[in-house]
């Protein structure tokens, strides 16, 4: 998983509230341009970090996943280059099951 620093935690963080939004909203609540942050959403959701939620299927809304919540909470542990981050992240998953 190859995430852009800081902005895919902004928008991690952004959604950390439980709540879905869209890319517009997300854009000016972090300062960052809109169409960034539209490439930006579909990338994290493929990465489990994020769902797309209705009411529409193409509505444009997210709503942060679990592991997304975790992955936001440990930017720091991502940054440190002596550990890796995927099973950092996986680890936590399995061990909240």
């Amino acid at each position: 998983m190859r995430l852009t620093v800081p902005t895919d935690f902004e928008i991690l963080r952004a959604l950390s509230d439980e709540k879905r939004n869209n890319a517009i909203n997300i854009a000016a609540e972090i300062d960052r341009n809109r169409s960034y942050i539209n490439t930006r959403l579909p990338v994290l959701a493929d990465f489990g970090l994020l769902e797309r939620v209705g009411p529409a299927p193409n509505s444009g809304l997210y709503a942060i996943t679990e592991k997304g919540q975790l992955v936001a909470e440990h930017q720091d542990v991502y940054e440190d280059d002596s550990t890796d981050f995927e099973t950092f992240i996986e680890d936590r998953l399995t061990s909240e099951d």
